[in-house]
């Protein structure tokens, strides 16, 4: 098991769509620790999902963090609008954007967590540049733009480059002297996300390789019981 605690957001994307509040409000109610939106634009991914209002509605309708998640060029144009509609950390994809720390940058000063996501095909060796400039990278496990895909095994080294990048970057920053790389992820971890395939065993694989923040569609919307889905991901058992 993870020295940190591990963070578990259904995507909304596998709900209802036709009742986003009621779906939000069922997570929160199984013990969801923050709810995944993935905004989708039809052409940096094959789909179309919402926008803004649909932001403002679920938010509205629950007290869960909102991350979402935009797979959309120029997202820097969408940032205050998504803001203002009640996004909690805005995630933009480096490869949607020529301007990515300027876009990051930006997120941060309007007062919000700004996260930086990775297609599978992307190199890690990109990485090490970033993670001063966000809290969170995302390392996607499927290819953006639908759900269902069948988790790709070989994002868990990357998931191990950038959890070991971490540590390092931590122990620099701190100026402490840890004797155990846990003893500095208990400090403070920086949140590796990944996203796409994540049930109940490849949940135990990420979280292995150094991943905290788990995001899963199918499996929670889809399960009986969305609360003992949620431990499951969290402890591979039910709770």
């Amino acid at each position: 098991m993870a020295d940190w605690p591990i963070i578990v957001e259904p995507s909304i994307l596998s709900g209802d769509f036709g009742k986003l509040a009621e779906e939000a409000k069922r997570a929160e109610a199984a013990g969801a620790d923050a709810l995944h939106l993935d905004v989708m634009d039809g052409h940096f991914v094959p789909n179309l999902t919402f926008g803004p209002r649909a932001v403002a509605a679920i938010n509205r309708a629950t007290k869960l963090f909102l991350d979402v998640h935009l797979m959309i060029y120029n997202p820097y144009d969408y940032i205050e609008r998504f803001v203002e509609a009640g996004a909690d950390r805005l995630t933009i994809h480096l490869e949607a954007t020529e301007d990515v720390e300027e876009t990051l940058e930006f997120i941060r000063r309007c007062g919000i967590q700004a996260g930086l996501a990775f297609c599978p095909e992307t190199s890690e060796s990109i990485i090490p540049k970033y993670l001063n400039k966000c809290d969170l990278m995302l390392l996607m496990t499927v290819n953006p733009g639908f759900g269902g895909q069948e988790f790709m095994p070989e994002i868990l080294e990357k998931v191990k480059f950038t959890r070991q990048i971490c540590d390092q970057l931590l122990i620099r920053k701190s100026g402490k002297t840890f004797s155990t790389k846990q003893e500095a992820h208990r400090t403070a971890p920086f949140n590796i996300q990944v996203d796409g395939g994540i049930n109940e065993t490849t949940a135990q694989q990420c979280i292995e390789a150094g991943a905290n923040v788990l995001v899963s569609g199918n499996y929670l919307f889809g399960a009986k019981d969305m609360r003992e889905a949620i431990g499951k991901l969290k402890t591979g058992t039910s709770p």
